[in-house]
């Protein structure tokens, strides 16, 4: 049996892994826990979370909880070494750029126990985001990295990464395909009262653009801008709504007609409204996925993406971090012809499966 201890610190990262816990139970041969750092706190994550992704609950949860970058990696580093030296698995699973990722690769290759990557490769090359450092040192890290798109893959190969690495795909693919008949059987929308394709999403929470009176300034016209088309749904991120607060600016955006402002919507809940939505706006990684996936045209409000074929072949275009650039791009996306691109290849619900089956051929 070759034990593997997978990590996750939020939601995303279950559902990044829920795919491949199914997929070692099918391909035989594994005996996988998964470890909850408590790296971010969500009370959507109960029993029923669980259930729908197809996953056991965690079998520990640090409950590190939140803090600044270096001392969250400390806690969460010295929490999760005496479960590793109490399992002793063949292999630590990291998924993503979160500080989880980078905490547990960090004590897994400091106790000789091999590391595996997924979503290995992904460079948006601004070392001013947090992220980027994490993924840059996990995959220094890591034994075995899978990757999700070529690009992935010619970024280890320029930077001479040593562990082995695999074009598998998406495994946040895996569980989107699994999810969506269960979201669009919500039909979400109907409970704002919004027709198909005749409305917009927004979600915005990086603190590039959420952070500064200023920038916040330029969302609100963003806003302002887009509902004057189309009613416009913002599931509302806490860090968005607290720097709204504190900067007065919480009543001008809330009395924007046309624009709903909902608290954080589910999993499945934001997959149905996004699914049947004309066009999205964000500043999420994982957004510009999932609408490449679904065909729906997106607007990313940043200067970089990590994941360029979402641009390359996706629905996903990159609009800078101005709102003037955004809103631009928005009205061709409404007036013009929307970009709706294609599926990328290997985004086709297997990657999990081909991760599984790699580890298995390799560990035997």
């Amino acid at each position: 049996m070759i034990k593997i201890l997978s990590i996750a610190g939020a939601r995303p990262n279950f559902m990044k892994v829920a795919p491949l816990i199914r997929a070692t139970d099918e391909v035989g041969g594994f005996e996988h826990k998964l470890v909850h750092t408590g790296q971010h706190y969500d009370d959507s994550m109960s029993q029923v979370f669980f259930d729908d992704l197809g996953i056991p609950e965690p079998f520990v949860n640090l409950e590190v909880g939140p803090g600044a970058r270096a001392d969250q990696i400390d806690r969460i580093m010295s929490r999760f070494e005496p479960v590793l030296k109490a399992e002793r698995p063949h292999l630590v699973l990291v998924v993503g750029d979160v500080n989880s990722t980078v905490a547990c690769a960090r004590v897994a290759r400091a106790h000789d126990v091999q590391v595996v990557h997924v979503e290995a490769g992904l460079r948006s090359f601004d070392r001013e985001m947090p992220e980027e450092l994490n993924r840059v040192e996990t995959d220094q890290l890591s034994n075995y990295l899978f990757v999700t798109e070529p690009s992935g893959m010619e970024n280890l190969a320029r930077e001479e990464i040593g562990g082995k690495a695999y074009l598998v795909g998406n495994v946040m693919i895996d569980t989107l395909v699994r999810q969506l008949p269960k979201a669009r059987a919500l039909n979400v929308r109907a409970r704002f009262n919004l027709e198909r394709e005749c409305y917009l999403v927004a979600t915005f929470h990086r603190p590039s653009n959420v952070d500064s009176k200023e920038r916040l300034q330029d969302l609100i016209s963003l806003l302002e801008h887009a509902t004057r088309n189309l009613p416009l749904v913002l599931p509302m991120h806490p860090r968005t709504r607290a720097s709204l607060q504190r900067h007065a600016l919480w009543s001008q955006l809330e009395s924007l007609p046309g624009l709903t402002i909902t608290e954080p919507l589910g999993y499945l809940e934001f997959l149905s409204l996004v699914s049947e939505s004309r066009a999205v706006v964000t500043d999420s990684g994982g957004i510009q996925e999932e609408t490449t996936y679904l065909r729906v045209p997106c607007v990313t409000m940043r200067d970089n993406t990590e994941r360029p074929i979402t641009v390359d072949v996706g629905s996903n275009v990159l609009a800078g971090s101005s709102a003037e650039g955004a809103r631009h791009a928005l009205d061709d996306a409404l007036n013009g012809e929307p970009k709706r691109g294609r599926v990328p290849e290997l985004w086709d619900g297997g990657a999990g499966v081909r991760v599984a089956t790699t580890l298995k051929y390799e560990f035997t």
